[in-house]
């Protein structure tokens, strides 16, 4: 079957962040991407033209890890201030947070019934909450050293987790128990993942390494050494035919699963890539890193019609497994085929799309942190560790810092100037009367909250009335039926 294979290329970017970008996950209905930063933010990009896009603040440290339900109506993020929390992600901004591990959480994940989530820690536990309750389920603890990642199966039957003590472990979701641990590493693994049929496991290493095992037969079927420094995060491709890489070495891999080869190098970042994601159909990947940027790109080198395919699979009624890594043929020859040849991409700077204007939702109302805290100065942005070497990243952020110290945050592409120069008022004045807005907005919503609970109060007490009235008129049906049955006086 032939078919036109095109290389990726480079649809957008998005600028708003402050600082390194940690994670990223696209919203399954393709309108949103979301991504986590050191800066503490949760952004919310709308992939449509000049749309707003959306900063969600309430964490209190670096955000970790980010997921959409399956329903794409609620957004999960972890974070080093130990929580997690669930978001709308919508301008509303409302989020519930939960303290969900007593150290730093890594990763968070929603089974694909969107009831359950999975959480990493470094306090060497993964746990199980239930998702409408935000109710802890179930912990696993046979870790013994930093988990950095852990992801249900399609099916919710296991869980893959690995970490810090080297190892890869699978478990059992129902007797909660480890079934396999996979230990070849020679560094820290640092992300592990199912790819769609949820036969195969994938897992990367600060040893530069990518693995794939068969989880029917627990044997390794791929291994790959393509890139110079630590793997950080992947993505499967829907179809599980390609899987992209982001690493340390500041390049994005993708390899050919089928042919068992490397097919692309991507330049775009400068620094490490700490997050690449494929969108549910395949069509998008997102990829950020140290240099704050997040970039998004047309995937163009697999033009069959996977959707189509998966749906027929979807629809088998015979007892057979879902669709193996190998199972999806015919496939025509990859164009760049000589020997073990790689496409390098340096991709040319989007110049076309301006910054999206940036609406800021969802502060926290009884914040004890100044609200110029969330741009990026935090001392401890180096700290955040995904398996890569600190050293480029640290200075990184220490040269951008000095650059963006007293920039005031751009609303509309093309605007470079502070709010203040542009207006003539002083600066000291400006800074004065930030500080009143701010003031102002915490009063408002501390308000709002105090006319809520009011509100609640009223109900109750209506309640607890509505009962007394009900109680007086019993008793006093009682009193009747007492007298009448002693009957009249003698």
């Amino acid at each position: 079957m032939a078919s036109v294979m095109e290389d990726p290329t480079l649809e957008r970017h998005f600028k708003g962040h402050k600082d390194v970008i940690s994670c990223a996950d696209f919203n399954p209905n393709n309108k949103q991407l979301a991504t986590g930063s050191c800066d503490k933010s949760l952004m919310i990009w709308n992939l449509a033209p000049k749309a707003r896009a959306f900063r969600f603040v309430g964490h209190t440290d670096v955000i970790t890890g980010v997921n959409f339900a399956p329903s794409g109506s609620l957004v999960a993020s972890s974070s080093r201030d130990q929580t997690v929390r669930l978001w709308t992600p919508s301008i509303k901004g409302e989020s519930t947070v939960f303290k969900a591990h007593t150290a730093s959480v890594r990763s968070v994940n929603f089974s694909r019934d969107g009831q359950r989530l999975v959480t990493a820690s470094d306090d060497k536990s993964v746990k199980v909450w239930g998702v409408e309750r935000k109710k802890f389920l179930y912990s696993l603890n046979r870790h013994t050293n930093w988990v950095r990642c852990a992801r249900f199966s399609p099916d919710g039957r296991l869980i893959a987790s690995c970490g810090d003590d080297r190892t890869v472990r699978l478990w059992d979701t129902s007797s909660h128990q480890c079934t396999n641990i996979f230990t070849d590493y020679g560094g820290s693994a640092t992300f592990v993942d199912f790819n769609s049929s949820g036969t195969c496991i994938a897992s990367s290493g600060a040893d530069n390494t990518i693995k794939i095992w068969d989880i029917r037969t627990n044997k390794l079927i791929q291994h790959y050494k393509v890139h110079n420094a630590g793997v950080n995060c992947f993505s499967f491709h829907p179809s599980g035919n390609y899987l992209i890489s982001g690493s340390s070495d500041s390049t994005i891999k993708i390899l050919d699963l089928l042919e068992g080869r490397l097919i692309y190098t991507l330049h775009g970042h400068k620094g490490p890539v700490l997050t690449v994601t494929f969108s549910r159909d395949g069509d998008l990947f997102a990829s950020g890193g140290a240099d704050s940027q997040v970039l998004m790109w047309k995937t163009n080198f697999d033009s069959l019609n996977y959707r189509e395919l998966l749906s027929r699979h979807s629809k088998r009624v015979t007892p057979d497994p879902p669709p193996h890594l190998m199972d999806i043929y015919p496939r025509s020859h990859h164009r760049h085929h000589p020997q073990n040849g790689t496409v390098e991409i340096n991709p040319v700077a989007d110049t076309q799309s301006t910054d999206p204007q940036v609406v800021e939702v969802g502060r926290v109302v009884f914040s004890t942190t100044d609200a110029r805290n969330y741009d990026g100065a935090s001392s401890s942005r180096a700290q955040f560790t995904s398996g890569m070497d600190l050293g480029p990243l640290r200075t990184h952020t220490q040269a951008r810092e000095e650059e963006d110290e007293n920039q005031e945050e751009r609303f509309a592409g093309g605007m470079t100037a502070s709010p203040a120069e542009r207006s003539g008022i002083p600066s000291s004045l400006t800074s004065t009367l930030e500080n009143i807005v701010q003031q102002l907005d915490i009063l408002t919503q501390t308000v709002a909250v105090l006319e809520e609970r009011l509100t609640l109060t009223e109900d109750k007490l209506r309640t607890c009335l509505d009962n007394q009235v009900l109680l007086m008129q019993q008793n006093q049906q009682l009193d009747r039926s007492d007298e009448e049955s002693e009957g009249p006086p003698l």
